[in-house]
């Protein structure tokens, strides 16, 4: 047998949030390394390497039989959920796709989709959009994380179906109609969890934000506002600077991070 499997640290994170003892399905399996990394680590006891390609399918297959590993997991050519069955496994991870392929691929396996205790989901875009998207198809929230990789920022969230729907929602926010709203909107764009807990990867992201948002304005005034199109650009980015300000201000505080520059 091999080494054992080391993972990226963006991997490394995702492989953390599976809850021990768990079988895992991973869609979007790619070389298959995480489901290798899982057992080995004694983590979960088997899992579906599932792949809609067939070439990245075949470098799986490869790898789980250079680890001994064949036996405890199966690698399976699916395009989404299409080729699972309900029960096979516990924790289903997505990881490394973009949001609207991860909401298409849970929109047409709803009942699928419900069947696992845990979905560990690390879309690479559309991220405001995917989380407002499990909140209306009732998931709950366990867990988030977000690591900066390479000059790169990739959050990812644990969620569980759950009856009552979704109730990250900070209870101790000021209660107006326009703050919920307001928070709401900021909570499917950041993270409730990231932004509850604080978390510093998350408040370097919206350092970032709030740069890129001065430099396009930069860019904007030196080609002009003039004009309805111009406009109203000028008006979406300073507005999204405005957020960008008030989230920190409000979840971390004047002066949070002044250390760190």
């Amino acid at each position: 047998m091999r080494e054992k499997i080391v993972l990226s640290e963006r991997l490394g994170a995702v492989a953390a949030m599976v809850t021990e003892g768990n079988r895992v399905c991973d869609i979007g399996c790619d070389h298959g390394f995480v489901p290798i990394y899982l057992l080995q680590q004694g983590i979960s006891p088997g899992a579906l390497a599932m792949d809609v390609r067939e070439g990245p399918l075949e470098q799986a297959r490869i790898h789980i039989k250079a680890y001994g590993l064949e036996t405890l997991i199966e690698a399976r050519i699916s395009d989404g959920l299409a080729a699972f069955r309900k029960g096979e496994a516990d924790t289903l991870i997505c990881a490394g796709m973009g949001g609207r392929l991860m909401m298409r691929i849970l929109s047409e396996e709803k009942e699928k989709a419900a069947s696992f205790r845990e979905l560990i989901l690390q879309p690479q875009s559309e991220i405001q959009q995917f989380r407002s998207f499990l909140r209306g198809q009732g998931y709950l929230l366990t867990d988030e994380n977000m690591i900066e990789e390479d000059g790169k920022f990739y959050p990812m969230m644990k969620a569980v179906k759950s009856e009552h729907g979704f109730s990250n929602f900070d209870k101790t926010l000021p209660q107006g109609e326009s703050s919920k709203t307001f928070w709401q909107q900021m909570e499917d764009r950041y993270g409730p969890l990231l932004l509850q807990r604080k978390h510093p990867v998350l408040y370097r992201y919206l350092e970032r934000e709030a740069r890129i948002c001065d430099e396009v304005l930069w860019q904007l005034q030196v080609q002009g506002t003039e004009g309805p199109k111009k406009s109203r650009r000028y008006e979406e980015i300073s507005r999204q600077k405005r957020n960008c300000l008030r989230v920190m201000r409000e979840r971390y505080g004047d002066g949070y991070g002044e250390d760190s520059h």
